[in-house]
Formats: structure tokens, sequence, C-alpha cells
């Protein structure tokens, strides 16, 4: 099972077969959101009376520490950390724009990119550089 991580705290974030983020959207409202830990799946959870609409942009945080998760690749990218069985670790990056589907994962080498919307994202930072993933 793999795990995942908040990169400021290393606290776990995935609880049986969600990823759990503490959310702030437009109207500064807060919420839990449940996500898929499956990369590529954009299905999601939360409390019905929590409003968002479609390219409404969340601010996420960490469930544990409470840091905002915010990319410094793109300030509309959300970073956490990914652990597979083995211990070995990638970043994974998302979109925080609700409806917008788009999923980066790199191990530091290369990137596999998921998701419709994920041209909108064409310079990734690979190591200490930004190279063109396309």
């Amino acid at each position: 099972m793999h795990d995942f991580l908040c990169p400021k705290c290393n606290g776990h974030i995935r609880v049986g077969s969600h990823i759990i983020f503490k959310v702030k959207n437009d109207k500064k409202q807060e919420a839990l959101l449940l996500l898929s830990p499956q990369i590529g799946n954009y299905t999601s959870l939360k409390h019905p009376s929590f409003e968002i609409q479609a390219g409404e942009y969340l601010e996420y945080y960490c469930p544990v520490c409470n840091s905002e998760l915010i990319s410094d690749i793109h300030r509309n990218l959300a970073h956490v950390i990914l652990r597979d069985e083995t211990g070995k670790c990638s970043d994974v990056y998302f979109s925080q724009i609700v409806g917008e589907h788009s999923t980066f994962e790199t191990d530091g080498e290369s990137v596999h990119v998921t998701g419709e919307d994920a041209g909108r994202y064409t310079y990734f930072k690979i190591g200490d550089k930004f190279r063109k993933y396309f």
C-alpha cells in the first residue's frame, strides 16, 4: 500500500482508501476533502454543506501540521510525497483548481503525467532544473 505524506511534517495523510486534506475555498470556508490515492482518479468526498464550483481555486493544507501544500512549481499545484512499499519516495503535484485534472509524479529523474488538463503546466522541475516534460 502506498503512503502519502506531508512534505513539511512527514505526517501520514492517507487513511484507508482516502488521502485527507483540509481545504479552504474562495469564500475562506474550511472543510475536509478526501481524495482517491490512485493517481489519475479524480473522485473526491466532502461534506454536502461545503460548496465548491468548477474552476474555483482551493487552498490545500496538511491535516496534521496545517501547513499549506502549495508547490514551488506553480501556485495552482499542490505538493505531497508518495512513498511506495519499498520506501522509495516520489513527489506528487496536483491541481488545486476544482475540476481541473492535472497530476504529476516525479522521482527526480522523470515525470509521469496524468489528466487531460496537464498541458496547462508544460514546464516541470526535475532536480534543480526546470525541464519541459513534453
